[in-house]
């Protein structure tokens, strides 16, 4: 077969990707290998200088090729000259997204590699906490497991790690022993990094798969283009990749949580776990552990109230008609019972008001207590956990392992106002739906720009995304009435003489109205959470000690120029709270109620049928003889492996190709969403020190649930997304977006911005601690900014 043009440069590119870093790795190798790197690196033209082991000092500058540790010889040979091989291997089971998947699994490792290596150039030598970790870590590298530094609050879970990694731990001759070096040390996070990004990739497939066969019997296999770079951008997070270059446990702990998480996630796609499965459980919940004390809440409060919600889920009662209901007593009653059946309310978060919380909780709480042996059974593992901690506690007299004094655990609750400004901040890229109210009202006003899109011949309009939720059609608003049992009788039966039924009691009526009118409730619920802001802010702000003593810190600064600034200013900020916290749970709904108002069907979560969710079983939805039941939705199955439909599969995939972003919009349960934020709660309100590694966890976790955004959703007719598809020049722009998320290169772009300024801060902006009178701290050394 003759080769055509196309095919060379094809093969020619797919040899560079592969070849190229396979020589690398292998010239990396041979570095290490003393013979090989006289007789014959050395002697290269140009590149010889790079591969001796004595520098000048006049060369030794910070973007200076130095000589790396052997770890990082090993680490950047192994990895790179075997990726070639994984994703080829791992081509067929991504489809048509290994092209992507290659160049973000040769970018992370490159980048975090080199990082690693400016850090390692420019600060050899401890900094900051590694002033504890790395000593500890030597200690254990010489087989002295029985000594501690009671500086050390953390358990040893990363220089155990640290033994694991090839060429960490090396011989030394001098002292007949082993030995770590600060370089080499490093070089763990590096590792734990690229794990961490795998595994969030295999995290969020997991979500969408879990989320997509709740109302499908076809099993979700190929990974899709938006868990990808989901994964990669999460491996980017600022405060993970700043610290994959120097010796700290977040970024080995987060990836410990995920995990676990992982194996969380897989349990919940079958009815009932296996025994081998609830021992790993044990095992992983006791590994996160190891890492950080505070991971005790996300293995047992997040996944094992998750899993709890699961064994309710998979109860499966019979579905009945609704009767009719008139009093107030005969609905309590009625949605007690079908509570403890498992007929729980939990919608999904894009259809969440204030009321939707009170009712999900109550009905999780009647269904746990009716059928404790069926929830038991599901979550004994995350029980056994808690209770190997509380063993723990009680032997080490306290949760922190050293520096009990500065760790003392106390109720903080304005983290949980300063974590929602953290997540808007990182978060900015997928803030990007609030802003287009905005444009689209700048669109409407200016008369130049709204002709502009209608000159000329215009697209024709055949996506859902263009209509305004009034412009529904008459079948759309007659189904969702149906749920909601708002039809009426005369609705209810075309020609058909008018109905009347018996009337309702007053205590009835009197609930119905309060939990009928929506923005009320929305509004005492906002009203409410802006008092409850501001008698935090007044009674329970805490300022560490710790806070105000270190100038390194950027909390330092945030808490110098806001809250210590004056006494008004604190109670200000209750409004960009307020805004953050609002923003960041819209984010998390997909698409919220404050815009499906007005764009309800141009949301691509209210594609598909997914306004008709199955756990939907709101008491005031109750039956007046117009519907028969809330919901028609079935309760969904576990979907089997071994009883997959060939022809299913194939329509699924060519689904996926059509739409690349299918599974990828569904947005998280409400009940997801609530115990997300106890577990944020109870692990960030028990510490008296605000630091941004404290938010990392949490800002993961929310960044797996959400959901993926097409550019058209929250769109309108004669505005943005009807302008840029319109226009001519930005028509095949509008097309990618609306089949690739906007805001995930956005975040990307984001992100290496952020890194690239905090970065250049750290290694080229030191100074030396100095009193008023001008005496140097400190004995001199350089400190530099970090997080």
């Amino acid at each position: 077969m003759l080769r055509t043009s196309t095919n060379w440069v094809s093969s020619g590119s797919r040899l560079a990707m592969y070849g190229a870093p396979a020589a690398v790795g292998v010239l990396l190798f041979a570095n290490g290998i003393p013979r090989v790197q006289r007789d014959i690196l050395q002697k290269i033209p140009f590149l010889g200088n790079y591969f001796r082991k004595d520098v000048h000092p006049a060369d030794n500058l910070w973007w200076t090729l130095v000589k790396m540790p052997s770890s990082l010889f090993w680490l950047a040979s192994g990895a790179i000259a075997a990726l070639p091989l994984f994703f080829w291997l791992s081509k067929q089971s991504q489809g048509r997204n290994w092209r992507l998947l290659t160049f973000f699994a040769y970018l992370l490792p490159s980048a975090s590699i080199f990082w690693l290596y400016l850090v390692s150039a420019q600060v050899p030598e401890p900094y900051l906490d590694e002033v504890f970790h790395i000593p500890q870590a030597q200690k254990y590298c010489q087989g002295r497991f029985q000594e501690w530094d009671d500086k050390i609050t953390t358990p040893p879970g990363l220089y155990l790690l640290s033994l694991l990694i090839p060429g960490v731990v090396r011989p030394d001759s001098s002292l007949g022993g082993y030995l770590c070096h600060v370089k080499d040390l490093r070089a763990t996070n590096v590792v734990a990094l690229a794990i961490l990004a795998y595994v969030a990739l295999q995290c969020r497939h997991e979500i969408e798969a879990r989320l997509y066969e709740a109302h499908s019997s076809t099993r979700l296999r190929n990974t899709s283009q938006y868990a990808l770079h989901t994964a990669f951008n999460i491996a980017l997070f600022p405060l993970l990749f700043f610290f994959s270059g120097l010796y700290y446990t977040d970024v080995a702990s987060t990836a410990a949580v995920l995990v676990a998480y992982l194996n969380h996630l897989k349990r919940t796609g079958r009815d009932q776990s296996s025994v081998l499965s609830d021992l790993t459980t044990i095992c992983l919940g006791i590994f996160t552990l190891i890492f950080r004390q505070t991971n005790v809440f996300w293995v047992v409060v997040y996944m094992g109230g998750l899993e709890a919600v699961h064994a309710i889920k998979t109860l499966r009662p019979e579905r009945i008609d609704q009767p009719v209901i008139l009093t107030l007593f005969e609905q309590i009653k009625y949605y007690t019972w079908r509570y403890s059946l498992g007929d729980i309310h939990d919608p999904p978060l894009h259809m969440l008001w204030p009321d939707d919380m009170i009712f999900c909780v109550l009905s999780l709480g009647i269904a746990a207590l009716c059928n404790p042996v069926r929830v038991i059974r599901q979550i004994w593992p995350y029980i056994t956990v808690i209770v190997s901690f509380g063993v723990f506690v009680a032997w080490n007299s306290g949760v922190v392992l050293g520096d009990k004094s500065n760790h003392v655990a106390t109720i903080h609750l304005p983290q949980m106002l300063y974590i929602w400004p953290f997540f808007a901040f990182f978060s900015l890229p997928l803030l990007i739906p609030y802003a287009l109210p905005f444009i689209n009202m700048v669109l409407l006003i200016l008369p130049s720009v709204g002709s502009s899109t209608t000159a000329g011949k215009r697209a024709p309009d055949t996506d859902t995304g263009s209509k305004p939720f009034f412009s529904m059609s008459s079948k759309s608003r007659k189904s969702c009435k149906q749920v909601r049992g708002g039809s009426s009788a005369k609705e209810s039966t075309v020609g058909a003489p008018e109905i009347k039924y018996p009337q309702q009691s007053k205590a009835l009526q009197v609930v119905d109205f309060i939990f009928g009118i929506k923005v009320i409730i929305w509004f005492l619920y906002l009203l409410g959470t802006i008092l409850l802001s501001v008698a935090v802010v007044r009674y329970n702000t805490i300022i560490h000690p710790f806070t105000l003593a270190d100038n390194r810190h950027y909390m330092f600064y945030v808490f110098r120029y806001t809250i210590r600034r004056a006494s008004w200013i604190r109670y200000a900020l209750v409004i960009p709270y307020t805004l953050a916290r609002w923003m960041t749970w819209g984010t998390i709904a997909g698409c919220s109620q404050w815009f499906s108002v007005v764009y309800g069907s141009a949301c691509s979560a209210y594609e598909r049928g997914l306004e008709n969710p199955p756990f939907l079983s709101h008491p005031t939805f109750t039956n007046r003889g117009f519907s028969p039941r809330q919901t028609a939705a079935t309760f969904p199955t576990e979907v089997k492996d071994n009883s997959q439909d060939a022809s299913k599969q194939q329509e699924l995939s060519e689904a996926l190709e059509k739409d690349p972003l299918l599974a990828s919009v569904e947005p998280a349960s409400t009940s997801t969403g609530l115990i997300f934020l106890l577990a944020t709660t109870l692990s960030l309100m028990t510490a008296p020190l605000v630091e941004p590694r404290y938010f990392i966890i949490p800002w993961v976790m929310w960044r797996l649930l959400v959901p993926a955004w097409r550019l058209h959703d929250h769109g309108g007719c004669n505005t943005t997304s009807s302008y840029l598809k319109n226009f001519s020049k930005t028509r095949s722009m509008f097309a990618f977006f609306q089949r690739y998320d906007l805001r995930l290169i956005l975040e990307t772009f984001w992100f290496i911005a952020i890194n690239a300024v905090t970065g250049y801060i750290f290694l080229t902006k030191p100074y030396v601690w100095k009193t008023e009178d001008g005496a140097v701290l400190d004995e001199g050394r350089l400190q530099r900014f970090m997080w």
